[in-house]
């Protein structure tokens, strides 16, 4: 599976490969990177895809709230 889950629809669909760099990244951090290409996502287990998700959430949040404290920044 090279793309995000087809149950989860993404609010932009450009952001797609952006997502998907992401959920890679977060995997090589993770050190699962060498399991996803053994074993291929299907064969991933539940507890390596929510690590991988969590890990997402919690960049995400971290990307969002720099790009709200440089907004806050640049209206001063």
């Amino acid at each position: 599976m090279d793309s995000l889950s087809n149950n989860n629809r993404l609010l932009n669909p450009k952001a797609r490969s952006a997502m998907d760099q992401l959920k890679y990244e977060v995997a090589q951090d993770l050190g699962l990177d060498d399991d996803i290409q053994n074993r291929g996502w299907e064969n991933m287990t539940t507890r390596e895809v929510g690590k991988i998700g969590g890990n997402m959430v919690k960049r995400m949040i971290a990307i969002a709230e720099q790009q709200m404290a440089n907004q806050q920044n640049a209206q001063k």
